[in-house]
């Protein structure tokens, strides 16, 4: 991992979510998807400074886990004026007042991506996606939907999680979102922005225990001499 300073000036300009290329809508619920947000010639210290996460989907950001670069990253996503630059693609008036919770995810297990919605914890919710290449497969993409039971029927074409995307929605009771199951190194970085303080509390200290029960069931299994458990 990278120890160097960054400059993360160049990193996620407000300006390109104004970009006419950027999809921004409004129905059935309000989401964003944006290409090429992050310049390709720091993919490598990202890619290098990603955390090496025991347990697949996503676990709470922990900043010594991370190099510099990602944790720059993370600091520039959550900023006032790139946020609320999410926010207004979202109709948030001033986003950035909410509390975020940051998680990651490097790897899945078949089981992730069914269809849902989202707690009413949280207000939106934004992915910044970091994997290089995507093989030509729908497993593992995004899909926007209309509907909680029907991977077909999407509501505009699936988004491959591949280096620069970011997707940001604005939570609501038909907000369904999913993706069909996939297994291996999916790196993404999640940044939820909640109703209040004790819900940022409450999801923090779940999402702790939950990595330090999926780390002791690892290492039992490493120890032990058996398979490790389905994360």
């Amino acid at each position: 991992m990278t120890t160097t300073a960054v400059d993360t000036r160049s990193w996620l300009q407000p300006s390109r979510l104004e970009d006419q290329d950027t999809l921004v809508r409004s129905e059935p619920f309000n989401f964003m998807v944006a290409k090429d947000m992050l310049p390709r010639d720091i993919m490598p210290s990202l890619l290098d400074d990603f955390p090496q996460l025991k347990g697949a989907g996503y676990l709470p950001y922990e900043r010594e886990e991370c190099g510099d670069a990602v944790n720059a990253l993370i600091e520039r996503l959550v900023e006032p004026e790139f946020a609320d630059a999410i926010g207004n693609n979202l109709g948030i008036d001033r986003i950035s007042q909410y509390p975020t919770y940051v998680s990651i995810s490097r790897t899945l297990k078949k089981r992730h991506g069914r269809i849902h919605t989202d707690g009413k914890s949280k207000i939106a919710t934004a992915l910044l996606y970091l994997n290089g290449d995507w093989a030509q497969t729908s497993e593992g993409c995004l899909r926007f939907l209309n509907k909680i039971d029907d991977f077909e029927d999407t509501v505009v074409p699936e988004i491959q999680p591949v280096y620069g995307t970011l997707v940001a929605f604005k939570r609501a009771e038909n907000s369904f979102h999913g993706h069909l199951p996939f297994e291996g190194e999916r790196r993404v970085i999640q940044i939820a922005w909640l109703v209040s303080a004790e819900d940022k509390l409450r999801k923090s200290k779940r999402g702790r225990l939950a990595h330090k029960l999926k780390q002791l069931q690892i290492w039992l299994g490493e120890k032990f001499g058996g398979s490790k458990p389905a994360a």
